[in-house]
């Protein structure tokens, strides 16, 4: 099964990371949950360490790009076919390491990408 990987999760119902967990998990796929804090979000358990978890197919970013840096070797080793930048995460550096490590960077909403059939 292929995963999607959230990092900056949050256990709070008016964060966007916080929807896109249950709107992901309402639509079928595998959430996987990484964030500052332990809670719960779509029922799971959000993640404070990086863990070297298998299949991710896409990382969606909930996180600004001062704090991507330190994720950076993180999520390029865990080999995503995507990686969405969603607004407020853009990261022009970024994502140039993640075209030469043959990683698509995508810069849209998870939400709005989910809504309309385009996830």
């Amino acid at each position: 099964m292929k995963h999607t990987l959230i990092i900056g999760a949050s256990d709070n119902p008016a964060r966007y990371s916080f929807l896109a967990a249950q709107k992901l998990k309402a639509k079928g796929y595998s959430v996987l949950l990484l964030g500052r804090r332990k809670g719960l979000a779509a029922g799971q358990e959000i993640h404070i360490q990086p863990l070297a978890w298998e299949n991710i197919d896409t990382v969606t970013l909930y996180i600004n790009p001062t704090i991507q840096t330190i994720y950076y070797d993180y999520i390029v080793s865990l080999k995503p076919k995507r990686v969405i930048f969603n607004p407020g995460t853009e990261n022009r550096e970024f994502e140039n390491i993640l075209i030469a490590k043959n990683i698509v960077p995508i810069e849209a909403c998870t939400l709005v990408m989910l809504t309309t059939g385009q996830y």
